[in-house]
């Protein structure tokens, strides 16, 4: 610190000495800057006097982070016309004047008061000008200055950021650039060597180095590789002065990264593996897994693994998991402890991805050997055949043998084996199986026409061990016997023309037949047509078989009419070719119909030769219009039966406010089946045998009188009210709207009596209330109510 301050006040000194000679120009003026005290020497030791002289000047200069106890003298301003009599006043204006910059207006001295930084700003421009000090006028036109902030290595170097992170390939050539690193300095750079800067290497060596002018990082060893070490710290300075003693510096960081290459092929960690799987195990379940190392990362570490030899080939498969980078080995076809008990196979591990660079480094792959053994498992038994086949006749007896299945147990013990039907699969269960030794027989005839074929499903399972089954399906085909008749395949009717019998026969068909038959092809056709034994000489009809399964009806004779015979059954006898030929009688109905001349059918209803004995036109509408007639006069009579009829009793006046329902009453005892029975109460008179009839009308009527009835208008409720009163109360003809309800009696036979009190003073009572003395402090009233009647006797 007590160097840097030595030379700060060199410094000032040097600006001082020489800030008005480095920009002057010599030029005659009034208003000039003066020095005085300065000398130098001449060479013979004289002191020469430097004389006056007046010159054009323009700017100043000041050193910057000056910081000495008294104001810094930039420079003094005199005028030509200032005699020294302290006349003259100067005055300073413009950028910092009055606040950085001071005058004193007698002598024209400038001085600096505060501390200056270039780095904020390099220069100030001023105005001067001497005025009179009386009266202020100005005694010279004002003259414009600047003053520069002469620059000192204050600032030391920094860098554009604070860490740095870069990636290199790892065994990269000596000298590869890996990353440049830039610094900047805050002093002026056109000044001295403030701002040169020189770049060097603190940490990170011998790996990298860098270049002192640009700053460029670069390797310094070769082959460095990323899986010996990953990461490297490098410290890089950056020194102003061109680097010399005393210049300020600034270091930033700089993580470097070794990037993965492919330089290192897989290996396997260990030369056989030893694996084992089960004979009960299925295609594609795993077997175990091997794994080579590949130090190298991402998709240069990525490994593909694939069985290259081995005995096991057929039966085993390898895969690769990239997310463990695992060779999974798979079971591919099932395996057989007692057919072969180990297999060997040889597995290769291979990059994916070899750079050619490192092809040198030798072959990118390794191969290790794997050894399966097979495991023995209780498996289940096995069918000798995939599925099975048999034949049954159709109608065969209950119990008939259909076939057989067969299954054994692979297991060197070679357990029983025992059969049994998915009856899932048999609802009407038509077969049974020997569980011993499989045959399978049918429990009653089978139909083939109703299912020709049926399947079924078998299961085998060891004795000893039921969960180990097997199934095998079974198709069983019904085969076919002759033991359906044929019949027709349609049902047929023929039709034939009325004629004369002069009128030749035709030699076309009256119909055309076929038949159809249940049975199999074999016990079907060809079908023999043929008319019974006993009508084979039958004189209206004949049959000719076609031998092509249809045979046409020929009538043999002519002169059909419909008054004689409208309708003909012939029997028809079917015989099929099976073995035993089956045959059936089939009738064919034929018809008499007319015909017109081209032989068209007209008509074959019977009933047209006596539609001229029947009812005209205009007969059949009158009886149709009567009918309608008829019904409308029953409609009206029932309507009018179902009205209903109005009372033949006539009231004055209705109102239904009169007509009071009282829903409060208690009712009847338990057998009181009298005590609502109000029909004598509907009128007084009814109790002397006089009821009046409600169908006619009353011999009189009361007339209220008119004084009694209220204005339509009146308002007075009370006088309505006894008005009304007054003329039910006074009116025979009335039916009474009160009714008496009857509470005293209880119904016949009730053993708890009427719980009424009345009378219970004249009646004399027959309880023994002697037991509420055993019903507690509850009931002691009534028992001294009613338990003392026997004391009382005795006492009288």
């Amino acid at each position: 610190m007590k160097e840097n301050y030595c030379l700060q006040a060199a410094l000032v000194c040097l600006g001082m000495l020489c800030h008005s000679q480095a920009f002057a120009t010599e030029r005659r003026s009034h208003l000039r800057p003066s020095f005085h005290g300065h000398h130098e020497k001449g060479k013979e030791g004289q002191v020469l006097q430097r004389s006056k002289r007046g010159w054009v000047w323009n700017q100043f200069f000041v050193i910057e982070e000056y910081t000495g106890p008294d104001p810094v003298l930039v420079g003094r301003l005199h005028s030509d016309i200032d005699s020294g009599d302290g006349n003259i006043k100067y005055i300073l204006s413009g950028e910092g004047a009055g606040t950085i910059f001071v005058i004193d207006d007698k002598s024209g001295n400038i001085h600096a008061t505060k501390t200056l930084d270039r780095e904020e700003r390099a220069q100030y421009t001023l105005m001067a000008q001497a005025v009179d000090r009386d009266t202020n006028r100005p005694l010279e036109p004002p003259s414009e200055f600047i003053v520069k902030v002469q620059d000192i290595n204050d600032n030391p170097p920094e860098f554009l950021q604070e860490t740095y992170h870069a990636n290199v390939p790892e065994r990269s050539n000596v000298g590869t650039s890996v990353i440049q690193v830039t610094a900047s300095d805050a002093d002026d750079p056109t000044y001295g060597n403030s701002a040169k800067l020189v770049y060097s290497i603190l940490e990170g060596q011998p790996y990298f180095s860098v270049e002192a002018q640009t700053g460029i990082i670069r390797t310094a060893l070769p082959n460095m590789d990323r899986e010996a070490k990953e990461e490297y710290h490098v410290v890089i300075q950056a020194k102003d002065m061109g680097g010399h003693m005393g210049g300020l510096s600034g270091t930033t960081k700089v993580t470097i990264t070794l990037t993965d290459v492919n330089d290192n092929p897989p290996k396997f960690p260990q030369s056989v593996y030893q694996m084992s799987v089960s004979e009960a195990a299925v295609p594609g379940e795993e077997v175990g897994r091997v794994k080579a190392k590949d130090p190298d990362i991402g998709e240069n570490g990525l490994v593909t693994y694939n069985i290259v030899d081995g005995d096991g080939m057929e039966l085993f498969e390898i895969t690769t998991d990239y997310e463990t980078q695992e060779g999974v080995v798979k079971l591919k076809k099932p395996v057989d402890f007692e057919t072969k008990r180990a297999y060997s196979l040889k597995v290769e591990a291979a990059n994916v991805h070899i750079d050619p660079k490192f092809i040198s480094n030798g072959p990118f792959k390794d191969t290790v050997t794997v050894k399966i053994a097979v495991e023995d498992a209780d498996e289940p038994p096995m069918f000798l055949a995939p599925s099975y086949i048999h034949e049954v006749q159709e109608n065969a007896a209950a119990g008939t043998v259909v076939g057989r299945v067969h299954a054994k147990d692979p297991d060197a013990a070679n357990s029983p084996i025992r059969y049994s039907i998915d009856r899932h699969t048999d609802l009407d269960r038509f077969f049974t199986i020997n569980p011993e030794d499989g045959f399978i027989k049918t429990t009653k005839p089978l139909d083939r026409e109703e299912t020709a074929w049926l399947n079924i499903t078998v299961f085998a399972a060891e004795i000893h061990n039921r969960h180990q089954e097997a199934k095998v399906p079974v198709a069983i085909r019904v085969l076919d016997v002759n033991d359906n008749a044929p019949k027709f395949a349609a049902p047929y009717e023929g039709f034939i023309c009325e004629s004369d019998q002069t009128k030749p026969l035709s030699n076309q068909p009256i119909v055309t037949i076929s038949a159809d038959d249940k049975d199999d092809t074999a016990n079907g056709p060809r079908f023999i047509f043929s008319l019974p034994p006993e009508i084979i000489h039958n004189p209206n009809f004949t049959v000719r078989d076609n031998r092509d399964n249809t045979a046409g009806v020929y009538a043999r004779r002519g002169g059909f009419s419909r008054q004689k015979q409208d309708l003909y059954l012939l029997p028809i006898v079917i015989s099929d070719s099976g073995i035993p030929p089956m045959s059936s009688t089939n009738t064919l109905t034929i018809k008499v119909c007319g015909c017109d001349v081209n032989g068209a059918l007209l008509s074959c209803n019977a009933e047209a030769y006596i539609l001229n004995a029947g009812l005209s036109t205009g007969a059949l509408i009158a009886i149709l219009a009567c009918i309608v007639i008829l019904l409308v006069i029953v409609v009206l009579f029932v309507t009018l039966r179902r009205q209903k009829k109005e009372p033949l009793i006539v009231f004055e006046e209705e109102d239904v406010r009169e007509n009071i329902i009282t829903y409060d009453d208690e009712g009847g005892g338990e057998e009181d089946t009298e005590a609502f029975d109000i029909a004598t109460l509907q009128n007084p008179d009814g109790i002397n045998g006089f009821i009046p009839r409600k169908d006619i009308k009353p011999e009189y009527q009361y007339m209220p009188r008119p004084g009694l009835r209220p204005a339509p208008n009146s308002v007075d409720v009370d006088d309505f009210i006894n008005t009304r009163i007054q003329e039910a109360d006074n009116d025979p003809t009335a039916p009474p709207y009160d009714s008496i309800q009857i509470y005293g009696y209880e119904g016949r036979g009730s053993v708890a009596g009427s719980l009424s009190s009345l009378e219970s003073a004249t009646t004399d009572s027959d309880l023994d209330y002697d037991y509420l003395q055993n019903w507690g402090p509850r009931f002691k009233k009534l028992a001294d109510l009613y338990g003392s009647k026997d004391t009382f006797d005795d006492d009288s």
